[in-house]
């Protein structure tokens, strides 16, 4: 009891929560470009056991997959914001050996096992030429000269370029014998079937997708690529045509895919070359103007004026 005759309330502990422990590492969004990337890895190496199977057809779509793969990883790692500098290394090491070993040895089983030994030396240069490509693009991250905002304001728009054809268009490139070959037996063409299997041919698109890969020619890379308004249902359209086809009769699709690329790389060279020019013409100081005689006679037409 309390002076005032209340019985006096005693405040019992409160019992505190226990704490759950909170787990430190990656979060998962941070990890999510990464396992993508992983993915991709796994695919582009199936392709490889599905050649020694025989099954062209599947090692032909696991390299298609694995580089649809490979456009999506980096661009979630950008929105995602968990860019890393392991990201980029391991993203070129998968790139190295989805586009750069599984073609060439696709290929071999294809077509270039006939000629031997002879045969090992088209891929042989196509998937060092990958290794060099790939090297020089990582290289190049490192050596570029940066402003505050992080490039050179005059020449910002080289960003929009590839130096040489990138790994995955090379990839779809150098497996053009295979989609004939595939087109050919779908339709029985004969004189396409031997064409696509003949080993000079396999050996010639190695070469010549290598020397592309390894090349300094200007490539768009459509990162920042726009449409204008009035190509925009035009756009549409083509793609809806595009994906029909490419449903009905992949094999042609793929080398429509191939056809469309290459005739691409002349107007991406002389849409760099344009841009640089206009971008040469900004960095050029302004020419001094030769008053001569002009200036004397405002010098003195000054000093007449202060006089009077």
């Amino acid at each position: 009891m309390n002076d005032a005759g209340k019985p006096a309330r005693f405040a019992l502990p409160r019992r505190r929560r226990a704490r759950r422990p909170r787990l430190r590492g990656l979060s998962f969004n941070r990890m999510l470009p990464n396992l993508l990337t992983l993915v991709g890895l796994c695919v582009g190496f199936s392709a490889i056991r599905f050649a020694l199977d025989g099954r062209f057809g599947a090692a032909v779509i696991a390299i298609a997959v694995s580089g649809a793969i490979d456009g999506l990883d980096g661009r979630l790692a950008r929105l995602l914001k968990a860019t890393s500098r392991f990201g980029a290394e391991f993203d070129s090491l998968s790139d190295f050996l989805c586009f750069g070993v599984a073609p060439s040895l696709v290929l071999y089983l294809w077509a270039l096992d006939d000629w031997g030994a002879f045969g090992y030396l088209p891929e042989l240069m196509f998937t060092a030429s990958m290794a060099l490509r790939l090297a020089r693009f990582n290289a190049a991250i490192d050596e570029l000269p940066h402003t505050d905002d992080g490039h050179l304001p005059a020449f910002r728009f080289a960003n929009n370029f590839f130096t040489g054809v990138p790994a995955p268009a090379g990839a779809a490139l150098s497996l053009l014998p295979i989609y004939l070959g595939l087109e050919a037996a779908e339709h029985n063409i004969v004189w396409l079937a031997d064409l696509a299997r003949a080993p000079a041919l396999s050996a010639a698109v190695l070469v010549a997708t290598a020397l592309l890969c390894v090349s300094t020619l200007p490539v768009w890379s459509f990162k920042n690529f726009k449409v204008p308004p009035q190509y925009a249902l035009v756009l549409l359209l083509g793609v809806v045509v595009f994906a029909a086809i490419l449903l009905a009769d992949p094999w042609l699709g793929l080398a429509l895919i191939a056809a469309a690329y290459l005739t691409m790389l002349p107007f991406s060279r002389r849409s760099f070359k344009r841009l640089q020019a206009e971008a040469e013409s900004r960095l050029q100081p302004e020419p001094e103007l030769d008053l001569g005689d002009k200036g004397e006679d405002k010098g003195e037409g000054s000093s007449s004026a202060s006089f009077l």
